[in-house]
């Protein structure tokens, strides 16, 4: 497993944070210290990563607020130029607030996660929440299957709770329900409808730098594997997602950064062939779909930080994948 504890090795710039009046940098290995300290009965922290989406963002902290766990929560602002941290700071107090003065992407929450010292972290996006007693569930599973990195929640979307029909293709997962686990065992979830062991996620590196955005989710699943824990679908632990528009669709750029960040993920893990497999079907698709054609732009600029970062997947993870892939 990996090692109980391990901070990440976080890029860039500080963070800052609100520490009662003052704000000092947050160090690049915070897991050392540290920042947000739980109320005695919480077992489960939530981080949120935003950008300019306050109104959303106030929506969720009222709901968080409400919980009956009472979780610390911690916003992480990805440079947001609307205000955000001071509204946060003004409407919400008791939230703990971190400014990147940038878009971190996904690496976000994993600055979140390491400013928390609750033993299980869930993330919500600023468009999502948790049901009442979700975290308290979660929190009970954690302690009761200690190989569990990962807990993916059920999602319900809109005011009218549509199941998300992620949840189902979760339920069918093709690789079984291990002893030690709650649920189907599964390598892929949406990271607003997560919940995590904090010393897990750290210890793996969290979400990583080189997506940013885009599917970040399969590659966390892979690396938490990859190291001894766990991932498992939990339907008794409900998230509810409401996207901003009248129909819920994805934002502009969305289908470009997925597609880009499948590609970059076999680079960063799977073995050559299946990468270069991947990038000649992205470069035949580009021929007639822009987005494609954008999407291989990106992936080749990201190209040489993903190779500085490759670490194949153990042959246990990688046969699990080919199992995932030849799923009908």
């Amino acid at each position: 497993m990996g090692r109980p504890g391990a901070g990440p090795a976080l890029p860039g710039r500080p963070l800052h944070h609100r520490a009662g009046a003052a704000r000092r940098p947050l160090r690049h290995r915070p897991a050392k210290g540290p920042l947000v300290t739980p109320r005695p009965t919480s077992r489960v922290g939530v981080v949120i990563i935003t950008r300019n989406r306050w109104h959303s963002l106030a929506r969720t902290l009222d709901r968080l607020a409400g919980l009956p766990e009472r979780p610390p929560v911690v916003v992480v602002d990805n440079g947001s130029s609307d205000g955000t941290p001071e509204a946060v700071r003004t409407h919400h107090p008791a939230v703990h607030v971190l400014t990147a003065g940038r878009n971190l992407g996904a690496v976000g929450r994993t600055y979140g996660a390491a400013a928390l010292t609750t033993p299980y972290v869930a993330f919500s996006d600023d468009d999502s929440w948790w049901e009442p007693g979700a975290l308290a569930r979660a929190a009970d599973l954690f302690d009761h299957h200690p190989r569990l990195g990962l807990a993916a929640a059920s999602t319900l979307i809109g005011p009218a709770g549509a199941r998300d029909p992620l949840n189902a293709a979760l339920a069918a997962s093709p690789l079984g329900r291990e002893a030690d686990l709650p649920g189907p065992s599964v390598l892929g979830f949406l990271a607003c409808a997560s919940v995590v062991r904090r010393t897990a996620f750290l210890a793996v590196g969290g979400f990583h730098p080189v997506l940013h955005f885009g599917g970040e989710e399969s590659l966390l699943a892979m690396d938490l594997e990859a190291g001894g824990w766990g991932v498992a679908y939990c339907p008794e632990l409900i998230a509810r997602h409401q996207p901003d528009g009248p129909d819920g669709t994805a934002r502009p750029g969305r289908t470009v950064r997925v597609r880009r960040n499948a590609v970059l993920a076999a680079w960063l893990r799977r073995p050559y062939r299946h990468a270069l497999t991947h990038t000649v079907r992205l470069a035949l698709d580009g021929l007639d779909d822009p987005d494609a054609r954008r999407a291989l732009s990106e992936t080749a600029r990201r190209l040489p930080a993903a190779l500085a970062r490759r670490r194949r997947l153990p042959p246990r993870v990688e046969r699990r994948l080919q199992v995932l892939e030849a799923r009908p």
